[in-house]
């Protein structure tokens, strides 16, 4: 008995201690307050006014009203939003990226390489296995990472789009700041969080809508969204934002995480065409119709903004939304062919290069449960 209760006793404290290391880092994790010259910035931005940003044009809530219906569909079609099996992984080979293309490597969510006439560039790039302010609670990874964050080669830019947890990551970022000696890109005010973090101000470039920066020969501009921010309960304090990178000769978009909107007619206009985009298209639901487009508007922002092949990013890694896990992209594969769109899908940690995209291999029907009968 004795034995029994010190074993207990020894479980329980391990557990303690285990739940105190995950939550140390939750005041870091909620990021930094901007101050000085920063918010002076944001102070001046053409969309800050009544304390917050504000989209370009006029969004519901981020907080739904049926909530508990949402929930509750969550909970009861839990089986149907993850894969069946183990989501195929590659760890594409290191190679020097080409001087005169576009290629990438998605790693799963958001995360994406992009190899742009020689130079890379990472966009919201997160390793960790929960995106939530706890390693113990929050949505889980459906799928390890293809590579560990230090199998990266060197980078010469990070970009960010916005400082939710399945964007910002506390762990992610600490790492590439000791790792790496990019800059990191981001939306106005982020880079309070970034100093909290340790990143060095000298390596944080922020921009405003409409602002650029060159770094390594490449032209980084931040572009319109149509979303929302904040890593506590208070929204907004932040930008959000797309981003357009361009070369001498080739163009890439990343949307991050924006609901459909009539500017992306407006950005193709100002800043394309584009060999590539990186598009949303999971974590859609009727009840935030405009903070996170679909799959049918990814493929209209697409050809909005004069893109030439589609990439699909944010669906299959987190569950984010109550709609089955591959919906999102039996949806979008539908939706392109209907309308003659390029698309690739490739597997978490492949290679694609623009210019040589292989025949569309449906990989993740192999995983998707079928349809529930009610």
């Amino acid at each position: 008995m004795a034995g029994k209760a010190l074993r207990r006793l020894t479980a329980g404290g391990i557990a303690l201690a285990a739940a105190g290391w995950a939550l140390r880092d939750i005041p870091a994790e909620l990021g930094g307050k901007a101050s000085g010259e920063r918010l002076a910035r944001m102070l001046r931005s053409p969309r800050f006014r009544d304390g917050a940003f504000h989209n370009p044009v006029p969004s519901g809530t981020a907080v739904p009203d049926d909530v508990p219906q949402v929930l509750a569909q969550m909970l009861r079609d839990r089986e149907q939003r993850r894969p069946t099996g183990e989501v195929p992984l590659v760890a594409a080979p290191v190679v020097p990226p080409s001087r005169t293309g576009v290629s990438a490597i998605w790693y799963g969510h958001a995360t994406t390489l992009v190899e742009l006439e020689g130079r890379r560039v990472l966009f919201d790039p997160v390793w960790s296995t929960r995106v939530s302010p706890t390693q113990l609670v929050g949505p889980r990874r459906l799928h390890p990472t293809p590579v560990p964050l230090g199998g990266l080669p060197a980078l010469d830019a990070v970009v960010i789009s916005h400082d939710h947890y399945d964007h910002l990551d506390l762990a992610t970022i600490r790492a590439l700041n000791a790792s790496q000696d990019a800059p990191f890109l981001v939306p106005l005010g982020i880079g309070a969080h970034l100093e909290r973090w340790q990143v060095p101000r000298d390596r944080i470039i922020e921009l405003d809508w409409e602002e650029e920066a060159v770094v390594a020969g490449l032209t980084f501009t931040a572009t319109a969204a149509r979303h929302f921010s904040g890593r506590t309960l208070r929204r907004n304090d932040t930008l959000w934002g797309s981003w357009v990178v361009a070369g001498a000769e080739r163009r890439v978009f990343y949307a991050g995480d924006s609901g459909y909107f009539d500017g992306f007619a407006g950005i193709g206009a100002a800043h394309g065409p584009f060999d590539l985009t990186l598009m949303p298209i999971g974590a859609y639901s009727p009840s935030w119709p405009d903070i996170h487009m679909n799959p049918e508007e990814a493929v209209a922002a697409h050809v909005d903004l004069g893109g030439d092949l589609l990439l699909p990013v944010h669906w299959a890694t987190f569950n984010l939304a109550p709609h089955p896990w591959g919906e999102p992209v039996d949806r979008l594969r539908r939706e392109a062919k209907a309308i003659g769109t390029r698309l690739v899908v490739p597997r978490p940690g492949d290679r694609v290069d623009s210019a040589d995209v292989p025949q569309l291999d449906p990989w993740w029907e192999l995983l998707t449960a079928p349809p529930v009968r009610r």
